[in-house]
């Protein structure tokens, strides 16, 4: 880790809540809105996070999975991703979400007409903009604690931090 925690805090919360609280709090509310106030379908909001995530290399987004009314993704999905172009575990929206993510990620000025007549065709605008404002909020969190080392110290839900897990994955 990057950043020297005092003693009996964690990480997270005192990185994201304590140590610049004009900002930190606000960051972490609308990282936390893109979850509960989403529209987008499970697979295409978890096909577009999961590219993100394997783009960014946070251990411990890799290794989160979203989760709607107790359905998540199945196993192997993270693997679809990784395989977008290719993939037959998509339909042209997921496929679409996932090319999104990595182009958004990787080459926001080579977003051309085909592309966008592709997306207009799949997705209504205020979706896209829902899509681009998660994508941001994925890049801009996950890199921050991919950089700052927290994604080693995070904690899942139930258990150990990933970077711990033997299962976790890398990035591509």
């Amino acid at each position: 880790m990057r950043i020297d925690i005092p003693e009996g805090k964690d990480a997270i919360e005192y990185v994201w809540g304590e140590m610049i609280p004009g900002i930190g709090p606000a960051a972490a509310r609308f990282s936390l809105a893109v979850y509960a106030h989403t529209t987008l379908g499970l697979r295409e909001f978890e096909a577009a996070r999961l590219r993100v995530a394997q783009i960014n290399g946070c251990a411990f987004c890799l290794d989160w999975r979203t989760e709607r009314d107790g359905e998540k993704v199945e196993d192997g999905f993270a693997d679809a991703v990784t395989n977008w172009r290719t993939t037959t575990a998509f339909d042209e929206r997921t496929r679409l979400a996932a090319e999104y993510a990595e182009r958004y990620t990787l080459d926001p000025h080579g977003l051309d007409e085909e592309f966008w007549a592709r997306m207009t065709a799949s997705y209504g605008q205020a979706e896209i903009v829902e899509l681009s404002m998660c994508l941001g909020s994925w890049l801009a969190f996950g890199r921050l604690n991919h950089v700052l080392g927290l994604d080693t110290v995070c904690r899942l839900p139930g258990g150990a931090s990933p970077a711990h897990r033997p299962e976790a994955r890398q990035a591509p």
